[in-house]
């Protein structure tokens, strides 16, 4: 069976907890099960602590879940993914650093020669429409100018899995918009498994195929798992005219409101 026959993740029954002062443990994820299949672009909503960011740790090996199997296109993961690709909410660009030099830093270190990686990095920067800031530094760049070089940062390596965590989270609603543009078309190319995690339902709708929600912790787990049967391409900014768009949104959030309501009477002690 190849690569592409088979599921990009496959969690099963993975619990999550995490231990506290007094050795105390707080239970942050009840089994769960998820699936992402290769190609696919599955977005997570969820109230805030809900665990959306812990699930995507677990499958980028950067936590153990207490119980449950995390695999990946196929085979158990036990350590660091090295399929995927992860971009943050911040970004993890060194100041010291030119744009250039930030994109081509993953080839180098995977043993591209310094000129060839730099070459495809022009390339990369090219195509997130950067090509005439290769030269410039970090601390020159707006928020969504250094969000697209994150994205090319994560895609000139080519992993098979993006997991990506409130990448568009501190920017405004303008570039929000553009740069939801800019991730759809760049993954249309060859349409990589996404986990995209985010709090703006807008969002999660106009870019996934699907969208999973979870509910209030602890013990948080999925509750609900929405088709978007919006054809693509897709403009993020034209479609949420759509009627279908608007259902779905209606929908989907009934679903979440009560969630995102506990949440915030438990963040108020309202709820112990």
């Amino acid at each position: 069976m190849t690569m592409e026959a088979v599921r990009a993740v496959s969690l099963k029954q993975v619990a999550i907890s995490f231990e506290m002062a007094g050795k105390t443990r707080f239970d942050a994820v009840a089994a769960t099960n998820l699936d992402v299949e290769a190609h696919e672009f599955v977005a997570i909503v969820g109230p805030t602590g809900c665990g959306k960011s812990t699930l995507l740790n677990a499958t980028a090996g950067l936590l153990k879940p207490a119980s449950g199997t995390v695999e990946v296109f196929g085979q158990p993961l036990k350590a660091i993914n090295r399929q995927a690709g992860y971009l943050f909410q911040q970004d993890s660009l060194m100041p010291w650093k030119t744009v250039l030099e930030n994109v081509a830093i993953g080839l180098e270190i995977a043993g591209t020669d310094t000129a060839e990686a730099r070459r495809i990095a022009r390339d990369w920067l090219a195509r997130v429409g950067l090509a005439t800031f290769a030269d410039r530094f970090p601390r020159m760049l707006s928020g969504g100018q250094r969000k697209r070089v994150g994205l090319a940062q994560v895609l000139i390596r080519n992993p098979k899995l993006l997991l990506m965590d409130e990448p568009f989270g501190p920017l405004d609603a303008q570039t929000r918009l553009i740069m939801g543009d800019l991730l759809l078309k760049l993954w249309s190319e060859d349409r990589k498994a996404v986990m995209f995690v985010t709090h703006d339902l807008d969002e999660a709708i106009g870019l996934a195929d699907r969208v999973v929600i979870m509910s209030a912790g602890p013990k948080s787990r999925i509750i609900g798992d929405f088709e978007v049967p919006l054809e693509r391409p897709r403009d993020i900014g034209e479609i949420r005219h759509d009627p279908v768009f608007n259902r779905l949104h209606r929908d989907i959030w009934q679903a979440l409101r009560d969630e995102v309501m506990t949440a915030y009477r438990q963040s108020s002690g309202e709820i112990a």
